[in-house]
């Protein structure tokens, strides 16, 4: 059985850093990569952040691209999402997430709220 635990979310202002962790368990590696999803109120969840177990291999949705660094402690089986210059439009529930593609998930996890005021 595989849990992601998400953790870091909070309350900040427009312009102000989170760094979002997520700590995966009940398997001590996995070949998947992992990702970041989020899902804003009234909104469809949509896809942030991945990175690949196997390489240095990135990848990022538009609009997060040079403020959000997706990064990854391996030994430890946790992935970061380090979050710079947010906005009110960052705000949003953020899941953890694993799968064979970032299109393809197996594991969620519970999430972390995000809000950004302005």
């Amino acid at each position: 059985q595989v849990q992601l635990v998400e953790s870091g979310g909070g309350l900040v202002q427009a312009g102000a850093s989170l760094r979002l962790s997520c700590a995966a368990s009940g398997r001590t590696f996995s070949n998947y990569p992992m990702a970041w999803f989020r899902q804003a109120p009234g909104k469809e969840r949509e896809f942030v952040a991945a990175i690949w177990w196997s390489g240095s291999v990135t990848s990022y949705e538009d609009s997060v691209k040079g403020r959000f660094t997706i990064s990854r402690d391996t030994a430890k089986n946790t992935v970061y999402l380090q979050m710079v210059s947010l906005k009110p439009e960052d705000t949003a529930v953020y899941y953890c997430a694993s799968g064979p593609t970032p299109r393809t998930i197996f594991y969620w996890g519970k999430g972390t709220l995000v809000t950004v005021s302005s």
